[in-house]
């Protein structure tokens, strides 16, 4: 493995490597890229890019590092409080996550590629979906008290709906050519919130509603 770069010079040749190496990869997919293809967008020499970083694993690999901070930073509810807003919370949260989504859509579609070829990248997928299902089931029991759903404990029930939201996005925005129709950002939204919504604060009929707060199956949207 190659040394991070200490100076201000070298910091920024490592994040434009970076840049070109997300180009190259959502241009050709994690199978096809090459390292040859970097160093000609980068514009830099064959000895320069692996001076940065030693083969094109390693490269994906901070690229999908860099993109995981990203979604998980992009997924957090600031403007309403999970507390007292939990649908807005949730529309805010998925918002986020769909929005980025869709902007690194290639990016995301040679990641699935890699963690169907490389363990390493089976790994990095595994650990991105489980750190976002651990802070909401976290959230849930923290703040809502609820840690079981339906009889069931509210991290397969989270599971789920992760699963769910997560091949969504890949079919509408990953898949869009083989989709055929362009899926609205908002539309999109509403549909994955209302599930969240639906699976933690939508009881059954014959149930009473989690810490005695009275809940419905549907809520209107915000303004």
């Amino acid at each position: 493995m190659t040394a991070r770069p200490t100076t201000s010079k070298g910091l920024r040749t490592r994040a434009h490597l970076l840049d070109c190496g997300r180009e190259v990869f959502a241009r050709d997919g994690y199978v096809d890229a090459r390292m040859s293809d970097v160093a000609e967008v980068a514009e830099i020499s064959m000895g320069g890019l692996y001076r940065y970083f030693a083969n094109k694993e390693e490269l994906f690999a901070q690229v999908i590092a860099d993109l995981h901070e990203q979604f998980y930073q992009a997924s957090t509810a600031r403007e309403h409080d999970f507390a007292t807003e939990p649908y807005e919370a949730l529309v805010e949260a998925n918002r986020g996550y769909l929005a980025l989504y869709r902007e690194r859509r290639d990016v995301m579609r040679a990641f699935i590629q890699a963690a169907h070829v490389v363990d390493r990248f089976r790994d990095y997928w595994w650990q991105m979906r489980t750190r976002h299902v651990k802070r909401f089931v976290a959230a849930l029991e923290r703040v809502h008290g609820i840690t079981r759903v339906n009889g069931v404990d509210a991290a397969l029930a989270a599971e789920s709906v992760a699963c769910m939201v997560e091949q969504s996005a890949y079919v509408w925005f990953a898949q869009q050519s083989l989709h055929g129709a362009e899926v609205d950002l908002e539309d999109a939204t509403r549909v994955v919130a209302h599930a969240w919504y639906a699976t933690f604060f939508s009881p059954p009929v014959d149930e009473p509603a989690p810490g005695g707060v009275r809940l419905t199956q549907t809520r209107p949207r915000p303004a």
